[in-house]
């Protein structure tokens, strides 16, 4: 396995893949260390996620240069990255007892009854090249910290990152199995996820993917989490702040260099402040540095892959030859790398890419529309169901309004995140299942019920 820099598309490292003997032995490896992690009190699980921060935080640098050499991440949003993970860990770290405890339920006056949270044992998770740390920690911390161990199948062009990611574990203190790298090739994973000693699976990924995923997961008859792709609305009511909205807008569909599931990819815009929303939009989308990730200046940095690359040039060629109309960019940019400018289409048909796909890179769609109602019946209309974004100046609407919307999450003035404290995950083919909160501990765990009565009965 090859990691590519995308700035040059020089090579970087070349990594052996693991024969299945490996394999073999480190599954063998995770089952048995579940054994006793899973009987480790919690309190020792959570300080071991704690240190994981701690890790992160004195190699930063480092492991920073390391994610944007090899995906091509703005080395400032490889910092922000990094600090997030850090966060999510000592989240954890301090809520994860709480999240398990035992849950006192009230039936009969002498029988003690509970709900308890339980481990389920190994588990495979199948992760991203697009925030190649903080998918992996976002997964990792709550599910270790409840008692399960990780075995990770990162992205091919992240393995530099997946390799270190196992030192960060390994550095903090936690015993050899707890969480493991698999450098496997892609095929390999349906195997991984129908042997016996795996329990569950969670994935980060296209839809292709997920649904190929939860095949080979429900024939077993294992539990799967999802967190696929996404097309998120991003909606401009006739009363929103225009100029803010239109900052946020372009932040929100550049970071990453575009390539983030719940980027704002559809802008749907009232027919009242459309123009004005339009011009602000382009000029913030202009003001954009498209440069060498590894510059602090730089807010754009090169698509992860040359195939990557060419499926957005593909998609967006495909459009154009549609109908639609590209007020800046639209096509590659000349020279070394993987680099495309920010884009901006309009009069995009209905039944074309930038309409009905997931164009993953630094590429928006403008559409108007013609008042609320039909703003709503267009960011429902397509078959993801991750996140949106609504902008109005009356906050009481914007509530009602996120509330019409088909999404995992719904922000009213804000762009679209994932944060430690509350429920990341879709609906419709944006997935199921839920990461981070007090959701993303249970996920993978348990939820049994205990019923003690006493040895001559009830009453």
């Amino acid at each position: 396995m090859k990691t590519v820099d995308p700035t040059t598309n020089e090579p970087i490292e070349t990594y052996e893949e693991y024969d299945n003997e490996t394999v073999e032995r480190l599954l063998t490896r995770a089952s048995e260390t579940f054994d006793s992690w899973q009987r480790q009190d919690i309190t020792e699980r959570q300080a071991l996620v704690g240190s994981l921060a701690d890790v992160l935080r004195e190699n930063k640098e480092r492991y920073a240069e390391l994610m944007t050499h090899e995906v091509g991440k703005p080395i400032e949003q490889s910092r922000a990255e990094l600090d997030k993970c850090a966060w999510v860990c000592e989240f954890y770290a301090e809520r994860a007892a709480e999240f398990l405890q035992d849950e006192r339920v009230g039936v009969h006056p002498q029988a003690r009854t509970k709900v308890v949270y339980e481990p389920l044992g190994p588990l495979l998770a199948v992760m991203p090249w697009n925030y190649p740390f903080w998918q992996v920690l976002r997964v990792a911390a709550p599910t270790l910290a409840a008692g399960n161990v990780l075995l990770l199948k990162h992205a091919p062009n992240a393995t530099g990152c997946a390799t270190v990611i196992e030192e960060v574990f390994a550095d903090a203190g936690f015993p050899e199995g707890v969480f493991t790298t698999l450098i496997v090739e892609p095929e390999t994973v349906h195997e991984i996820i129908a042997d016996d000693r795996i329990s569950g699976t969670t994935l980060t990924g296209s839809v292709r993917a997920g649904s190929a995923v939860a095949e080979t997961a429900g024939a077993e008859v294992k539990k799967s989490v999802l967190e696929l792709g996404g097309s998120d609305p991003f909606v401009v009511l006739d009363d929103a702040p225009i100029e803010r909205a239109a900052e946020v807008g372009a932040q929100a569909r550049t970071n990453n260099n575009g390539q983030a599931c719940i980027a704002a990819k559809r802008f749907i815009v009232v027919e009242d402040v459309y123009e004005e929303f339009r011009d602000t939009f382009v000029q913030e989308m202009e003001s954009l540095t498209v440069g060498d990730p590894m510059d602090r200046e730089t807010d754009i940095g090169p698509i992860a892959r040359t195939d990557l690359l060419d499926t957005l040039d593909q998609q967006v060629r495909a459009s154009l030859d549609a109908g639609a109309t590209a007020l800046i960019g639209g096509e590659p940019l000349d020279g070394d790398g993987n680099y495309y400018p920010p884009t901006v289409l309009v009069d995009a048909p209905e039944d074309c890419p930038a309409s009905c796909d997931e164009l993953f890179g630094p590429v928006a769609s403008l559409f108007v529309v013609e008042d609320e109602e039909e703003a709503i019946e267009r960011a429902n209309s397509t078959e993801y169901g991750l996140g949106a974004s609504v902008w109005t100046s009356d906050v009481e609407r914007g509530e009602r309004v996120a509330g019409e919307l088909d999404a995992g999450a719904a922000f009213v003035n804000e762009l679209v995140q994932s944060h430690p404290k509350l429920p990341f995950g879709g609906v419709k083919k944006s997935g199921y299942g839920r990461e981070l909160a007090a959701d993303g501990i249970r996920e993978f765990t348990n939820k049994k019920t205990v019923w003690v009565s006493p040895p001559d009965g009830l009453d």
